[in-house]
């Protein structure tokens, strides 16, 4: 049980380092608060609120998966290397994707509510 209860620490303190690193996870949290707030201001159905919550939490783990990545890479490659910044850029367009996915939900969801 001990065991378990560190593995909570350890992802813990992964969260707080890229909460404390990586603006883009704050400006990310930032948009999933105002899809949040969107969603209870105009009463979304279930389904809706579905679709939000996996978006937000698509966008969070590429974020997440994309700080790991750098971190890797910024470690076993200190110095310039192209395919140490392919990695890099690969895993920054794997962000990209998820939150355009989560626009064009938010667009779905949202445009009718709005127009």
């Amino acid at each position: 049980m001990n065991r378990f209860l560190k593995s909570f620490k350890f992802a813990a303190k992964g969260l707080s380092y890229t909460v404390a690193t990586q603006p883009n996870f704050i400006f990310h949290l930032v948009a999933a608060l105002l899809a949040v707030t969107a969603g209870w201001c105009f009463d979304v159905t279930r389904g809706e609120w579905l679709a939000i919550i996996i978006c937000i939490g698509l966008v969070m783990v590429t974020e997440l998966l994309n700080t790991a990545m750098e971190v890797l890479v910024d470690w076993i490659s200190p110095e310039f290397n192209v395919k140490a910044g392919l990695v890099k850029d690969i895993a920054a367009g794997a962000v990209l994707m998820a939150a355009l996915v989560a626009l064009v939900v938010a667009l779905i969801i949202f445009a009718p509510k709005l127009f």
